[in-house]
């Protein structure tokens, strides 16, 4: 893990598996504020919004206590959505008594709170306790604070009420001004024929994506469904979050009997395997009651045979029919396999795709661009296709499978190779095109899963050129299959092939060819442009009342100078099965190939330098 990275501090559970149901019915439902932390007769989603309103961050923000004329400037050390704990120094004692009212006044920064809390807030709050305790030889003041409303009341009536309306507002001007410019460009159509048709399909491809991705909606929770789910957690050299993604497998709001974890090692070099054997000693000091000695089991491979290979070998150790396939860098939300299961009850239904968030998204902006990116990737474009019920990418962090599929396909998955050529990575693309090709595949929102991603450039560009060229290699085979599928989706997907590998060429005329030729700058296309851009940061405003927002504009722009840029790279290099951010088996033998081409071209110089030297031509 990079020092660099950045994460919101949730305060540790005073125990461990808290959200798992309890099969002795011993532990009760109120947390440390005597709240109730779930009602019992709720559904599965009802209890997780309370567990999340009284989930507490760990911060170190000015805030000010106003009571009467007295105004108190202090630390909070801890927050929620509910309340906060407040520090001073007990040589300058608070005369505040429990159950005095007072006003609070502080600014929450970016990642002291979950996305969408950070804010400037002013809440009346009444005081709950209060107690003393020195550290580190210094005397302390803490106040326990509760406020008078939740801060999410608070911003959704003060801030996010008018944001909502401005982003609506916003997105139906933008969609206006594009049919505009697109009829203006049917006018002009016979002056360049090939250029303006391109600019048509392309906008109204983006449009109806957008159209589809706002009439999603989410697949309703049944309680009465609990299908078996084996999880499997495929590891290589993550030591420094294999613990906790374990613990967030397991921790599920969901039946005892019908959940396992399976986590298989791929003789990783680090300190993962002493990771999980530690996970394995703290969870079994719960004793019987939650039998994790039969639903956590840990396999490890002597050598290195790569993510599929993992992949397959847990499925063959599963017990259950469903099968969840987790990055060992991801961490599911309590609820999340409650809600990933539901669409399973469709008996054609083959695979379903949760919701990934980022979890480093503070780190940088280079974090923040692509929290904005996940989140419309997810919740616009993916639940686009799920109206068709033709996700074409099921995602690596958190996807399920029906087993049986897993297993009819597992011989070609393993032994996938493309112009000759190994098939390495695009492991989720591949295999959702196999479940794709007979059955349908979905999207389910309310399934959510957090993910670390790269925060630094080289690691985001080797990141995104793997994905360019899995993404054409799965594309071309999903062509051979997909025109089976409801005719509007196929149309879907073959624009949705074609628009992204003419790109750069549509770029480079407007931006280059046309100002160079024609002595015309190229204002259309840059307005175009702005207005995608903003259509993607005021479809995640909407959503996600964050004010992190305006980095999808900026992510476009990226997207438009550096990243559009890797389209014809892969076009050339697709077939290439290293990964690039990993020590593959195909990494390392492409690294031994380069090192012995830079030691042939050495060998070559120095011998011609030789000759040269003893005057031989």
């Amino acid at each position: 893990m990079s020092k660099r990275e950045k994460f919101t501090l949730l305060r540790p559970e005073r125990r461990m598996l808290s959200h798992v149901p309890d099969p002795e019915g011993i532990r009760h439902h109120l947390d440390r504020r005597g709240e109730d932390a779930g009602h019992q007769h709720a559904d599965t989603n009802v209890k997780y919004k309370d567990v999340l309103h009284g989930r507490r961050y760990i911060t170190g923000f000015p805030v000010a206590l106003k009571r009467r004329k007295q105004t108190y400037h202090l630390r909070c050390v801890d927050i929620s959505n509910t309340g906060m704990l407040v520090e001073e120094r007990a040589e300058r004692p608070l005369k505040l008594e429990e159950a005095a009212r007072v006003e609070v006044k502080a600014k929450i920064p970016s990642g002291a709170m979950p996305e969408g809390y950070e804010s400037s807030i002013h809440l009346k709050a009444n005081v709950v306790r209060r107690f003393d305790k020195t550290i580190d030889g210094e005397a302390y003041t803490y106040v326990a604070l509760q406020f008078e409303q939740p801060i999410d009341h608070y911003l959704n009536k003060k801030k996010w009420q008018l944001s909502i309306f401005s982003a609506s507002l916003f997105l139906l001007f933008i969609s206006f001004v594009i049919v505009l410019m697109r009829a203006e460009s049917i006018i002009y159509f016979r002056f360049n024929k090939a250029l303006y048709f391109y600019s048509i399909v392309a906008a109204s491809f983006l449009l109806s994506r957008y159209v589809f991705g706002m009439l999603y909606r989410p697949y309703k929770l049944d309680m009465t469904y609990h299908p078996g789910v084996s999880i499997v957690i495929p590891a290589f050299n993550e030591e420094a979050w294999i613990e906790r993604t374990i613990h967030s497998c397991l921790d599920q709001m969901y039946p005892l009997e019908q959940l396992e974890v399976i986590v298989v090692d791929d003789a990783s070099t680090d300190q993962t395997e002493q990771k999980v054997r530690h996970a394995l000693e703290k969870l079994n000091l719960l004793g019987e009651r939650f039998n994790i000695h039969e639903r956590l089991t840990y396999h490890r491979f002597s050598e290195n045979r790569g993510k599929r290979e993992a992949l397959v070998t847990g499925t063959a150790l599963s017990k259950h029919d469903l099968v969840v396939f987790v990055d060992s860098d991801s961490f599911l939300e309590p609820n999340a396999i409650a809600n990933l299961v539901q669409p399973f009850k469709d008996p054609k239904m083959g695979g379903v795709a949760g919701r990934t968030d980022v979890e480093n998204k503070y780190t940088n902006a280079l974090t923040k661009l692509q929290t904005v990116r996940y989140y419309v990737a997810f919740r616009i474009m993916k639940a686009a296709e799920s109206t068709f019920d033709a996700v074409t990418c099921l995602s690596g962090p958190l996807s399920c499978y029906r087993k049986a599929l897993i297993e009819r396909y597992q011989d070609d998955w393993l032994n996938q190779t493309f112009l000759g050529q190994k098939a390495t990575f695009g492991d989720d693309r591949s295999m959702t095109n196999f479940i794709l090709k007979h059955h349908r595949t979905s999207y389910q929102d309310q399934a959510v899963c957090s993910t670390v991603v790269p925060s630094s450039y080289r690691g985001f560009l080797k990141q995104q050129m793997r994905w360019k060229r899995s993404w054409l290699r799965e594309s071309l085979r999903g062509l051979t299959f997909m025109w089976k599928k409801e005719p509007f989706m196929f149309l879907f997907f073959f624009i949705g092939l074609v628009v992204p590998i003419l790109a750069p060429v549509i770029v480079l005329y407007n931006m280059v060819y046309v100002p160079l030729t024609y002595h015309v700058f190229p204002t259309t296309f840059l307005v175009g442009l702005t207005l995608m851009a903003l259509m993607l940061s005021f479809a995640h405003l909407l959503f996600k009342r964050s004010n992190m927002w305006g980095f999808g504009l900026l992510f476009v722009i990226f997207y438009e100078f550096v990243l559009l840029w890797q389209m014809p790279v892969a076009w050339v290099t697709f077939w290439k099965s290293t990964w690039g951010t990993r020590e593959t088996p195909e990494d390392i033998r492409a690294k031994e190939k380069a090192n012995k081409r830079k030691v042939n071209r050495r060998l070559k110089r120095k011998l011609k330098a030789d000759k040269a030297s003893h005057g031989v031509k």
